[in-house]
């Protein structure tokens, strides 16, 4: 039983599906427009995971191929992989925690003014991951863990997405969402600085070229072409026997440009599925507002800004992995080599990039796209020797989400301050 929940509240599509319908059925639909509601709403979601799928696995012959091209060995940034290594040990705690923290989220909506639910699934995960890690390592027992774990999480799921929902309604021009990543506060930050240097009337979606260039004005073939050299360019500095073992023999030029396309194209279809997700999730989410949290708003995951300034999202991600490259090549001075996690980089960086275009345009959208990078890496870099996780037999592997860390980090601080390491 307790797996089915934990696995129920895991899926983000099935949660959203039911919120929909409960919102639904409180307003007082009809049956058909229940089932319509219920259904666009669990397709779009599906559509977004598809389209983040596409672009993951497309980025990942990329990562390898950067990795290759200039000899960089250390730890790579990803929470789910190595949240998901360390199951067959703390695999109960963690579910506990997911399951008590989202207890603990609704209670917190329903009795305070933070009226926000953390929809998230896949970040909830994590993060109930990175809070049994934490707790195992400085000595708690497993019940210890789960309950000082659920607290924090549950606590997180609504201040973090409170202290970014000023920078959200610049964005999205309304009060309707919230943000539930485990980012938004660096993002709701970078974007803040991109606004001090740039000018918000300039918007990156309003780039003026001429008439024999229009054709860069369509987000996706701007995007395409900018990919495709990124990733030819890179292909080119890997040996040939290495990146025919990427390419499964292909030629690495239509490897490369294939990747490059198919990133784009998953772009589209996420951007299509955040289009029909939000147009039903929001109307339905009212129901539940009204009738079981009143004032009510959904904390969802990042690429549901990115539709708000498409070309935002390739000017932030671009500049995030300069600034994340500036701290990769400095790393003889820093505690561990922080490689460009090209994932992250994009999902962060694509979202400070619409949250720096919204303040400060362009020039904003860029900034914010640099500092999220540079400023992400070097707090992987600074805090990775206050979690030590080879006890587990991880390695190459570190946390990766900024609030979370944030959270780990104050968490061992305390513990020290108190004797326990």
């Amino acid at each position: 039983m307790l797996h089915t929940i934990a696995s129920i509240l895991s899926n983000p599509a099935i949660i959203l599906g039911i919120i929909a319908a409960v919102g639904l059925i409180a307003l007082r639909k009809s049956t058909s427009d229940i089932i319509k509601g219920t259904l666009k709403t669990v397709f779009g979601f599906i559509m977004l995971q598809q389209g983040s799928n596409i672009i993951v696995n497309a980025l990942v012959p990329f990562s390898t191929m950067f990795t290759e091209a200039f000899g960089l060995k250390g730890i790579v940034a990803e929470d789910n992989s190595l949240v998901a290594a360390v199951q067959v040990v703390l695999g109960k705690e963690t579910a506990l925690i997911l399951l008590f923290s989202f207890l603990i989220n609704l209670v917190i909506a329903r009795i305070t003014k933070w009226k926000y639910i953390f929809l998230t699934g896949h970040m909830m995960f994590s993060f109930a991951g990175t809070m049994a890690i934490v707790f195992n390592l400085m000595g708690f027992s497993s019940i210890t863990t789960i309950i000082l774990g659920s607290i924090i999480q549950g606590i997180s799921m609504v201040f973090f997405p409170a202290i970014s929902q000023p920078f959200v309604r610049k964005v999205t021009g309304n009060n309707h969402v919230a943000f539930g990543f485990w980012g938004s506060s660096w993002i709701s930050l970078s974007g803040y600085i991109g606004g001090l240097v740039g000018n918000k009337e300039k918007s990156s979606e309003d780039v003026k070229v001429p008439k024999s260039l229009d054709f860069l004005k369509d987000m996706s073939i701007l995007m395409g072409i900018v990919m495709v050299i990124i990733y030819v360019v890179t292909s080119l500095f890997v040996d040939h026997a290495t990146m025919q073992k990427i390419s499964s023999g292909q030629s690495a030029i239509q490897f490369s440009i294939m990747n490059a396309l198919t990133f784009v194209v998953g772009i589209l279809v996420l951007l299509q599925g955040v289009r029909m997700f939000l147009g039903e999730i929001v109307p339905a989410f009212k129901g539940v507002g009204e009738k079981i949290v009143p004032g009510a708003k959904p904390a969802l995951d990042v690429p549901i800004f990115f539709s708000f300034a498409p070309i935002a999202v390739t000017l932030g991600f671009l500049s995030a992995l300069v600034g994340s490259l500036i701290v990769t090549f400095i790393s003889s001075v820093l505690p561990v080599v922080v490689l460009p996690s090209v994932i992250g980089l994009f999902f962060m960086g694509g979202a400070a990039g619409v949250f720096g275009n919204s303040t400060g345009g362009r020039r904003g959208a860029i900034v914010a796209g640099f500092v999220l990078g540079l400023s992400w890496s070097l707090l992987i870099a600074i805090t990775y020797p206050l979690i030590n996780l080879e006890g587990y037999g991880i390695e190459g592997l570190w946390f990766a989400s900024p609030d979370a860390i944030i959270v780990a980090v104050i968490i061992r601080l305390v513990g020290m301050l108190f004797g326990i390491h």
